[in-house]
Formats: C-alpha cells, structure tokens, sequence
C-alpha cells in the first residue's frame, strides 16, 4: 500500500465534508497537500497556507500523484480532470453532470494513460452502489436499475406532505441544512437525477445514453390537487429515476415523479435519504437506501475512493463490450397520472386509452396509458405548459395494461375534454 499525495479542488459543502471524515479516518490514506479554490476573499475553517489559487500549482506538482476534484462548474471540472489524467495523476470526482457530458471520454483517456478515474460520490451519496455494480453484479445481467436519487427533492417532497410545508418552506428549509444549493434547479428540476441516471446505466446494464433524450419531469410544478389525489389512493410521490433493458435488448429509461404504494420500499424512504432498485436474472430484486445529500455523506464516498486507489483500484467496466447506441423501447406502454390546464387541446394526442378523467373549472386530470416514444414527446409539453404527470406505479413494476376495463380517448371532444365531469365508458 502506498501513501497518497492529493491535490483537493473545492472546498464548498462536499470539500468541507471531505476534509472532515478525512481528518477523523480509521486509518491513514495519505495526506491533503494543496487545496485550489477560487475565492480569495472567503473565509476558510482552516489555515490559508493550505490554499492555492492556481491549478498548475496541483495538476504540474510531480509529488502530487491524486487528484480530487469537488467543484461546481462541470466543464471547468473536466478541464480539471483531463489534464490530471494525462498528467499520470489518479482521479476522483463527485461531479455527476461533468460525467454525464464526459464519461466514455474520460474512461478512455483514463485507459490509455494507465490511471484510475473512481467516481462513486457522484451518484446517491453514501450509497456504494458503483462499487456494487462493478464487483458484486460484474457477471449477471441486470434488467433494471432506478429508484430516489437526489435527496434534495425527496427532502422537499417529505416535508410538503408529512409536515404540511409549502414547496418554498420545505425548499427553504433544505437550503439551511445543506441539502439544497442557493440555485436549486438541477435538482428540482431532475437534472442532477437525469445524471446519475446515465452513469448508473452505463455500470449496471453496459449502455451509454445520452442524458439529453432521457424524459425529465421534476417536481416544480406539482400542486396541493395532485398530492391529494396520490394521498386518497394511499400512493405517496417520490421523483423516480428509471433505466432497463426489454427482453428485446431495447432500452427505457426516465426520470419521473411517481405514486408508491406501501409495498414499495421507497414508500418509507424520506427526507435526504436515497433508494435504489436492481433486479438481476439470478439474485432478483435488492433495495439499498442511504443518505443522498449532506457535506458528510458525499465527503464519506470521496473517502472511500481515495482509499481504494492505496491498492490501485480501478473499474474494470465489465459489462460495457463496445460504443453502441442503444435503441429506446418506444411500444412499451407505462400507466400515468397527467394534469394539465383545462384550456389545453394537445392532450388527446399522447395518450393511448384512458382510465379515469375529470374536471374542474381549472385542469383536467386523468389516468391512462401512454407509450414510451409518446412519453418523451409529451413530459417537454408539460414543462412548457407548467401540466403535472405522474407514473403509477414504479416503472419496474408496471401491471399490464387491460383493455376491458378502459375508457376510450374516442369518447372525449376534440378539445381533449369530456362533456361532462366522468368520461363514457366504452365496452
């Protein structure tokens, strides 16, 4: 085992957390030689002299043999990365959306330069679930993998219904605990899953995807009538990330609100906690749930890392054989829940058979059935239109779609609104 020299970039909230469990580790990985950040004039916890303003003072330093990049700005992080890696220097980062954009890249770059590149902060906090993926699952097919991965959004949500907060008191209050940036929009609005997203994928099934073409609905414009209407069902709403393989070798793959029932175990997983759901052929459905935001628990990840790269660890990316574009599922069909504004004609278009619908003097709302290739076209029209959907149920554990008990789209005008408050009911 060898001593590491590390070069730390960041110390914001995950930097901080870092330096914490850092000092307070069971045992000795190395030591933190530099720190670069990029605010001269912010007070630090600990002594300037640990602090660099130049990345050359780290990325050029032949004693510095690691580097850890924990920064914000996710093409500066990359510019950060690539050069580390070409300067023969190992590399751990937690940033997910510089992955997202960058990772066939960067692995290969990693590969050719005989460097590690362990990322296991960038996705689900404390969980190890790339660790898992790459050691435990490296030899059995994986059909899915999903659940809450941003625990900023699954804190908000927690706090909106169980303590009845307004969705700005419940944001305000995870602002205060570290759990939310001053601009929260990548997690509310399911960037920063959609991220994860893709490089779960990639260790679990193999496939790269471009986060870009992934349907992406947070949970902005949610209000108090559809949190009701999940409530009376007895479903509570989580913000679902979702990718799997048909049996046909095509891909689904989204990042959604969703009604849970209590049978699923992301009912009971709230406030910052995250879950996530595999199901392999061979060792059937697993669930792990852990912290998925805070300094501490991403800083503890980071940790991890470091620790691994004493015996030259590195991801072996076993399941991934060759750069292919796989192809979406677009038949599959999914069960959701959609609200829009009453004033809105395009709904009639997505969907494909309708369950229930009504009205108010506001919205129409319903369940019905929509296919993939419809969801991707639909979920941007409803961002656009500040309209609310939701899938019923996981998207791993969709039930089948029954024709005999459906209301026919055929049955609602042209306007995509029933004539009266319950559509007709079509044998």
């Amino acid at each position: 085992m060898k001593t590491l020299n590390i070069g730390l970039f960041g110390f914001g909230c995950v930097g901080q957390g870092l330096y914490d469990v850092f000092t307070h580790s069971l045992h000795s990985v190395g030591k933190i030689r530099r720190i670069c950040v990029k605010h001269r004039e912010k007070p630090r916890s600990i002594p300037m002299e640990f602090f660099t303003f130049e990345k050359n003072n780290i990325l050029e330093d032949p004693e510095i043999d690691t580097v850890v990049e924990l920064i914000d700005d996710a093409e500066e992080a990359y510019r950060i990365v690539k050069q580390a890696i070409q300067n023969k220097k190992n590399v751990v980062t937690a940033n997910k959306k510089m992955l997202a954009w960058y990772l066939s890249e960067l692995q290969q770059e990693a590969v050719k330069n005989g460097v590690s590149l362990l990322y296991e902060a960038s996705a689900c906090g404390s969980i190890p679930i790339i660790r898992l993926l790459e050691e435990y699952y490296d030899n059995e097919p994986l059909q899915y993998i999903g659940g809450i991965f941003n625990g900023t959004t699954n804190y908000i949500l927690t706090r909106t219904v169980e303590a009845g907060l307004s969705y700005e008191e419940a944001l305000k209050e995870a602002r205060e605990k570290g759990f939310a940036e001053s601009n929260p929009e990548s997690d509310v609005e399911a960037w920063d899953p959609v991220y994860k997203c893709v490089i779960l994928a990639f260790h679990a099934l193999g496939i790269h995807l471009d986060f870009r073409s992934i349907p992406r609905l947070g949970i902005t414009t949610l209000l108090q009538k559809d949190t009701a209407k999940a409530a009376a069902l007895k479903k509570r709403i989580r913000l679902v990330a979702y990718a799997g393989l048909s049996e046909n070798g095509k891909y689904t793959a989204m990042v959604l609100p969703a009604w849970v029932d209590s049978s699923s175990p992301l009912y009971d997983t709230q406030y910052e906690y995250n879950g996530v759901v595999t199901e392999g052929r061979f060792t059937s459905r697993q669930f792990l749930k852990g912290k998925g935001a805070g300094g501490h628990p991403t800083g503890s990840a980071v940790l991890s890392d470091i620790s691994a790269l004493k015996y030259g660890y590195r991801y072996e990316y076993k399941k991934f054989i060759k750069e292919t574009k796989p192809e979406p599922d677009n038949d599959k069909l999914f069960r959701v829940y959609i609200r829009l504004n009453r004033e809105d004609t395009f709904l009639r278009k997505f969907i494909f058979r309708w369950e229930e619908i009504t009205c108010d003097r506001e919205h129409i709302s319903g369940i019905g059935w929509i296919s993939y290739a419809r969801l991707c076209e639909l979920v941007p029209v409803l961002r656009k239109e500040n309209g609310f959907l939701a899938l019923v149920g996981e998207p791993w554990n969709q039930t089948v779609w029954n024709e005999a008990e459906t209301f026919d789209i055929y049955g609602i005008d042209n306007n995509g609104i029933p004539e009266e408050s319950e559509p007709t009911y079509s044998k």
